[in-house]
């Protein structure tokens, strides 16, 4: 059953490095991000929007059945985004966690989704997120794979000490393939926006170390296998063929 209590954000922009206008990419009929949005609507957790900066985006949304949220064309990341439509989606302040999911993840799993959410029922932890063991050995080294480095503190549950494009940690021992979702307190992710972009996040160009280096906790569900992220025309043609039988 949906919680007020529990809001799900999806920044979506058509500016991309490598494949631009990604999110309105036809994929088994449909664009993109209304597969992603549907996927969030069937974790069936809280209510669901899209916040973007385009009215392509939004028109598709919107005409798909769901919630767009224009926001400011200059954010510098998805968190930053998602923080300027909460305000506008959630006024009067009811939400108390804030899911940051990817628009680029068509294939992940809604269960997978509710399955992030599980670190938070410890106090202790400001922000919650994924990851599943790698299995292929040429991930380990391929810099386009950010890898967890992180202690284990309960069956399927690391505590995240670092994320990192490089192989690590070294010696023999699972690695961890990090998957593109946040699950904030509130308050975790306003303070986390106002903060700086801290060393270690521009030098690995990962926006999460900006909250390891200021001591925020980040706790990690590890499940069971890597949902395709959409960041190429390779990727791309691969998510048509995984999804066309699905409709």
């Amino acid at each position: 059953m949906a919680h007020r209590h529990i809001l799900i954000l999806i920044p979506a922009r058509m500016a991309s490095g490598r494949l631009p206008g990604k999110p309105l990419a036809d994929i088994a009929g449909e664009p993109m991000i209304v597969h992603v949005m549907r996927r969030a609507q069937a974790a069936d957790l809280g209510p669901v929007a899209v916040a973007t900066d385009s009215e392509a985006i939004a028109a598709c949304v919107e005409k798909a059945g769901g919630r767009a949220v224009m926001t400011r064309t200059d954010h510098e990341s998805g968190s930053d985004r998602i923080f300027e439509a909460l305000r506008s989606v959630d006024p009067a302040c009811e939400a108390e966690i804030i899911v940051n999911l990817q628009g680029d993840l068509p294939t992940l799993a809604p269960a997978d989704i509710a399955a992030a959410l599980k670190p938070l029922a410890d106090a202790g932890v400001d922000i919650a997120t994924l990851a599943a063991e790698i299995t292929d050995a040429r991930e380990r080294t391929d810099p386009s794979v950010v890898k967890v480095v992180g202690s284990p503190v309960a069956p399927k549950r690391l505590r995240a000490l670092y994320f990192t494009r490089a192989e690590a940690p070294a010696g023999e021992g699972p690695f961890y393939h990090h998957i593109g979702i946040y699950v904030y307190r509130r308050a975790a992710l306003a303070r986390f926006v106002s903060l700086p972009a801290s060393p270690l996040e521009r030098r690995e160009r990962l926006e999460q170390l900006r909250a390891l280096e200021d001591g925020m906790r980040i706790d990690v569900t590890v499940v069971d296998s890597v949902p395709l992220g959409v960041d190429t025309a390779e990727d791309l043609t691969r998510a048509r063929e995984l999804l066309a039988g699905r409709r």
